[in-house]
């Protein structure tokens, strides 16, 4: 009977600390090293007659990364978030060094809002409506080059 008890308890214990412990384990392989050395593909896009070159964040690893850590763009580049379906998506800057926009893009390439983000800041940016891409450029990209809600973005797809 003990033994039985025993095996009860070492049963039990095992899966009390599966449930504690199993998210983080699943969580810990989407950030792992290799998720975050490899380089990403590259996009080119375009707004107007302007050229992007876009890297490409079309997972979870690769999404919660995203510009972290960096200290500087490329001219023309940024960053292209691709999610599985429609969505309201917010953004935030936690440990990330460079001021961004952030255009926040309809399935047919129309940017529904665009929002300059303030580096290392946790507060939150969200588009206007369920989008299912976001673009991060330099901040002011936008601005400076007159796009604007309501313009598209060509070559996503």
């Amino acid at each position: 009977m003990s033994q039985l008890l025993l095996f009860i308890k070492q049963r039990t214990l095992l899966a009390a600390l599966f449930a504690f412990v199993g998210p983080y384990v699943a969580c810990a392989v989407c950030f792992s090293a290799a998720a975050w050395s490899q380089p990403l593909p590259v996009k080119t896009l375009t707004a107007g007659m302007h050229v992007i070159q876009a890297e490409v964040a079309s997972n979870d690893a690769t999404r919660a990364k995203g510009l972290m850590h960096r200290k500087e763009l490329a001219p023309n580049s940024g960053m292209l978030f691709v999610f599985e379906q429609p969505n309201v998506q917010c953004f935030w800057m936690r440990n990330t060094l460079i001021p961004l926009s952030i255009a926040f893009i309809l399935d047919d390439g129309t940017i529904a809002n665009i929002a300059d983000m303030a580096p290392m800041t946790e507060n939150s940016h969200c588009s206007v409506a369920p989008v299912r891409y976001t673009l991060e450029m330099e901040q002011g990209w936008f601005a400076k080059r007159g796009i604007t809600a309501g313009k598209k973005i060509s070559g996503i797809r």
